[in-house]
């Protein structure tokens, strides 16, 4: 089965999702204030960083925010020392893991709790399926790729437990209605994938459908890069970077834009590093249109009945980035990158 969830499809999942109910609810319940969130990181990087920091900014005045540091590696139990912080909406207080938990537990189970525990990055994810808490569950800036990694672990599935996941990259659908609205009428896009992109190959031929002719070329490595786009250059129209082992990966990223520019081709990705490299445009998101989004579906998972319940949601809206050099190299007129923002966050 397959299901579409404010436009981003969900592969089939083996825990039970009964997500719709939460898209029914009145809309005074599923804005119910959040009045306590833990926030659980495991790194240090400044999107995570400035993610965080957006998210207690948006939070209702007096409510509370415990910020829980990890260690890089993601251990449970071992968070560094207590320190106060100040937000200007929020008390924010950092402490372990093991004390939130502890928190987390004691707090009410029941419909329309004011709780939620904020996971923010892969291993913190991990960290906060494993704890105790009985809060409602948010799962943020992970990759499509990293959600899968994770998506079957025996916590997820706790009975009665309520989990929203918040995937970092706009959906496929949106990357695809970029490259309409930048290339209207050429519709025949190469991709290079690897071994272990099938999650994400799998969501774009679904939003691709039959409008779209998908050129797919597997390298096994990043050396077997080149051999593959000898393959699809001459048949496609543009290229697309997925966000996985190629597109995370700058050497391997500056290799299929090198053997485009070289064929007069345009690409599409999902980061914004790889529109500076020399790629023609990519829809992203930003920490604070994820904190915002976080915000809305951390409100919507306190609120929901009681009851096992697994939202998925890709990065929306998207935000457009354009090279406008490559854009004038490749002889192209592109809208602006305001109207093709415009376009990309329409309705469909």
């Amino acid at each position: 089965m397959f299901f579409k969830i404010s436009g981003v499809a969900l592969g089939a999942l083996r825990a039970v999702v009964p997500a719709l109910m939460l898209l029914g609810m009145p809309p005074g319940l599923a804005q119910a204030a959040l009045t306590r969130v833990t926030v659980i990181t495991g790194d240090d990087q400044a999107a995570s960083a400035e993610f965080i920091q957006q998210l207690r900014d948006v939070q209702a005045p007096g409510a509370q925010v415990q910020v829980v540091r990890l260690p890089v590696d993601g251990a449970k139990g071992a968070a560094a020392p207590a320190e106060e912080e100040q937000a200007a909406n929020a008390g924010v207080r950092t402490r372990s893991l093991r004390a939130a938990e502890g928190s987390g537990g004691s707090s009410s189970s029941s419909a329309g709790g004011d709780g939620l525990t904020v996971a923010v990055g892969p291993g913190a994810a991990r960290s906060a399926i494993e704890s105790d808490s009985r809060d409602p569950l948010l799962l943020t800036m992970l990759s499509r790729l990293e959600y899968e990694s994770l998506k079957d672990s025996p916590g997820l599935r706790r009975e009665g437990r309520r989990v929203g996941v918040l995937l970092r990259d706009p959906s496929m659908a949106d990357q695809l209605a970029l490259v309409d609205a930048a290339l209207p009428q050429r519709r025949r896009l190469g991709v290079v994938t690897t071994t272990g992109s099938q999650p994400l190959l799998t969501e774009l031929e679904r939003a691709a459908g039959k409008q779209w002719t998908l050129q797919v070329a597997t390298a096994p490595d990043a050396k077997s890069i080149a051999v593959a786009l000898r393959g699809l250059l001459p048949s496609s129209d543009a290229l697309m970077v997925l966000p996985d082992s190629i597109g995370d990966d700058q050497a391997a990223t500056l290799a299929v834009l090198h053997a485009a520019a070289g064929a007069g081709l345009p690409v599409f990705g999902a980061s914004e590093g790889m529109v500076r490299s020399g790629g023609l445009a990519a829809a992203v998101s930003t920490p604070t249109l994820l904190a915002r989004q976080a915000q809305a579906m951390g409100q919507k998972l306190a609120a929901a009945p009681a009851g096992g319940v697994l939202v998925v949601e890709s990065a929306r809206p998207a935000t457009v980035r354009v090279n406008a050099n490559v854009a004038r190299s490749l002889g192209l007129r592109l809208p602006d990158e305001r109207e093709l923002t415009e376009r990309v966050a329409a309705p469909r």
